[in-house]
C-alpha cells in the first residue's frame, strides 16, 4: 500500500477492483429500488428518539444523498475526518454511507466510550464534526458530544438525530421526511475512489489508543470472507446485533449487507422478546451475533427455524477453541477478531466443532473451488498471531503519526502487523491455536481497557480504590472494583468522563 499526499489516498495496487462501499449500495437500489433495505427494531423507543424506520433502496438513497448535502454545505472539505457515535438503528447506516458519498472519512465510535477516550481519540485524528443522537439508553449523547466539542477546537460541528436538541447541535431527522430531496455533487478526487480512506476505527495496544484507517477496498475485504463462508444468497435477509461501531461491526453487518443487495435489520442490546420476533422474519437469512452468547441464545429459543446461517463474533479468539459443539440446524460460521487488525471467518463442519485456524494463506469459502484468499497468518517470534493480507492495513493514520511520540499502526517488512495474541503452532496439523488475550489488555465484550489506564483512572478518582478484571462466561472479562463509598466512587467516575464499564465496577451490591 503506498500513502499518497491526501489524507484519504491510501492505494494497494491500481489493479484491485475499485469499487466503493456507495458504488455496492447503488448498484443494489438501481436493481431492486423499492426493495426493502433497513428495518430498525420493533423497541426502538425504548432507546432513543423517533418510531422504528422501515426504508426502501429508494428511500434510504435520498436519505443517504441529503446527509452528504448537510456535511457538504457545512463546509467540510473532502477527506475531513467525521466521527459518528449512533445506535444500532437505520441513523448509524445512512450516517456511515453518507459520510462516504460526501467523500469524507468515518470515524465510528464504540456507545459506551465518554468524554475522556472520545477527547483522546478525536483529538488525534483531527475530526472536524461528530454525528450522534439526542439520546442512547439513559444518556444524553448530544449533550456528551457537545462536552467533546468544547475540549477539541478543531471539532466545528455537532450534529444529531432526535429530539430537544441543546443549542448549537445540527438537527438531522429532515433527511428522512419523504419528499425531501437535496443533492450536492462533491468535487472529484484524483485516483481510484475506492483506494483513499473509508472509516477509522480504534484499536488499544500495550503503548496505548491507534487509529487504524482502512481504504474501500480493505473494508470489502474485510466483509467478503463473512459473506462467503455464511453462504448468504443474493438479496439475502441478515439480522445484526452487532453495531457498525468497530472494523468487526462494519465488516459483519455493513459489508454483507451491501455485497448481498439484500434487506439488513438491526437490534440494539439485547432484548430476547424482539430479538426472537426478528428472527422469526428472517425467512432463511443470516443472524449476526456475539459468539459467547449463542449458545445462552440458542438455548432460550429465540434464534428460531428459518435462518440458514448464523455468524458468531469471538472478539476474544482465545476462547473459540473451547466452545461447545453446536447442533442446530443453520450453517454456523465463527469469527476470530483480532482488535481492528482482522479477522478470520470459518464455518463449522459436521462434528459441529470450530475449525482450527490455518497458519498460512486462508480462503473463503474454505475449501471451495475457486476460493477467494482473504488473508494469511505466521507466527512471531515473540509467540503472538500476525496477519497480512488485503483487509489489513499497514500505514499509521493521519500520515506521519509514526514519525510522532503516539502509537500508531505498524508493520514488519513483509506487510505482517501484530496483533497481540499469543499463539502456538500445531505442528501436526499446521494450523494456530490461540493461546491467550493480548497483554496488559482488559477485554470486556467488545471494549479494551489498558490495564494501568483503568488503575490510575480508579486512582485519580479515589485513592482507595482498587479495580481488578475478573473472568466472564459472556463477555471475556468484568470488572470489580472496591472501596469504602463504592456509590461515591462511581458517581465520581461518570462525572470525570471515565466509561460506564469502569464506573460500573462499583455499583453497591445488593445484598441477598
Amino acid at each position: 500500500m503506498i500513502l499518497g499526499n491526501n489524507l484519504g489516498d491510501t492505494q494497494r495496487d491500481t489493479a484491485t477492483d475499485g469499487t466503493t462501499l456507495d458504488d455496492l449500495f447503488r448498484r443494489a437500489g438501481v436493481r431492486r429500488p423499492e426493495a426493502r433495505a433497513l428495518i430498525d427494531p420493533s423497541n426502538r423507543e425504548s432507546f432513543t428518539d423517533g418510531a422504528p424506520r422501515s426504508l426502501s433502496y429508494a428511500q434510504a438513497d435520498r436519505a443517504i444523498s441529503g446527509f452528504a448535502a448537510y456535511l457538504r454545505r457545512l463546509g467540510l472539505a473532502t477527506d475531513t475526518v467525521v466521527a459518528l457515535q449512533l445506535p444500532n438503528t437505520v441513523e448509524g447506516v445512512i450516517a456511515l454511507l453518507g459520510v462516504l458519498r460526501a467523500r469524507l472519512i468515518a470515524a465510528p465510535l464504540p456507545l459506551l466510550w465518554r468524554k475522556q477516550e472520545m477527547v483522546d481519540a478525536l483529538g488525534r485524528i483531527g475530526a472536524k464534526a461528530l454525528v450522534t443522537a439526542a439520546r442512547i439508553g439513559d444518556s444524553a449523547h448530544a449533550e456528551l458530544a457537545m462536552q467533546v466539542a468544547a475540549e477539541l477546537f478543531p471539532i466545528r460541528y455537532v450534529c444529531a438525530f432526535g429530539r430537544d436538541l441543546p443549542d448549537g447541535v445540527v438537527p438531522l431527522d429532515e433527511i428522512f421526511v419523504p419528499d425531501h430531496v437535496d443533492v450536492v455533487q462533491p468535487p472529484a478526487r484524483p485516483g481510484s475512489a475506492a483506494a483513499h480512506v473509508a472509516a477509522v476505527t480504534f484499536d488499544i495496544g500495550v503503548d496505548g489508543l491507534v487509529a487504524v484507517a482502512r481504504n474501500h477496498m480493505e473494508l470489502v475485504a474485510g466483509g467478503l470472507a463473512p459473506y462467503l463462508e455464511s453462504g448468504a444468497a443474493r438479496d439475502a435477509a441478515i439480522l445484526s446485533a452487532i453495531p457498525p461501531g468497530s472494523f468487526a461491526g462494519i465488516a459483519l453487518t455493513v459489508m454483507p449487507w451491501l455485497l448481498s443487495g439484500g434487506t439488513l435489520a438491526l437490534h440494539h442490546g439485547f432484548d430476547p422478546n424482539i430479538f426472537t420476533e426478528q428472527c422469526r422474519q428472517q425467512n432463511s437469512g443470516t443472524i449476526v451475533l456475539p459468539g459467547p452468547a449463542l449458545a445462552a441464545i440458542a438455548a432460550a429459543g429465540c434464534l428460531g427455524e428459518e435462518s440458514k446461517s448464523i455468524v458468531a463474533l469471538w472478539r476474544s479468539p482465545e476462547r473459540l477453541a473451547a466452545g461447545a459443539p453446536w447442533r442446530g440446524k443453520a450453517a454456523l460460521v465463527d469469527i476470530a477478531s483480532f482488535g481492528e487488525i482482522g479477522l478470520l471467518a470459518a464455518r463449522r463442519g459436521l462434528d459441529g466443532m470450530p475449525a482450527p485456524i490455518r497458519c498460512g494463506l486462508i480462503e473463503a469459502p474454505r475449501g471451495a473451488a475457486g476460493a477467494v484468499s482473504v488473508a494469511e497468518t505466521m507466527r512471531t517470534g515473540a509467540g503472538t498471531l500476525a496477519l497480512r493480507g488485503s483487509m489489513v492495513p499497514v500505514h499509521a493514520f493521519p500520515p506521519g503519526a509514526e514519525h510522532g511520540p503516539e502509537p500508531h499502526l505498524a508493520a514488519d517488512a513483509a506487510g505482517f502487523v501484530e496483533s497481540g495474541f499469543g499463539c502456538r503452532i500445531e505442528r501436526d496439523s499446521q494450523t494456530l491455536a490461540v493461546t491467550g488475550p493480548r497483554g496488559g489488555i482488559t477485554s470486556i465484550g467488545g471494549y479494551r481497557f489498558r490495564t494501568r489506564d483503568l488503575d490510575a483512572q480508579v486512582a485519580s478518582a479515589d485513592p482507595a480504590a482498587t479495580i481488578v478484571a475478573l473472568p466472564d462466561a459472556l463477555l471475556g472479562q468484568r470488572l470489580a472494583g472496591a472501596t469504602p463509598d463504592r456509590a461515591a466512587t462511581a458517581a465520581l467516575l461518570l462525572a470525570n468522563g471515565a466509561n460506564p464499564l469502569i464506573a460500573g465496577a462499583f455499583r453497591p451490591r445488593i445484598a441477598a
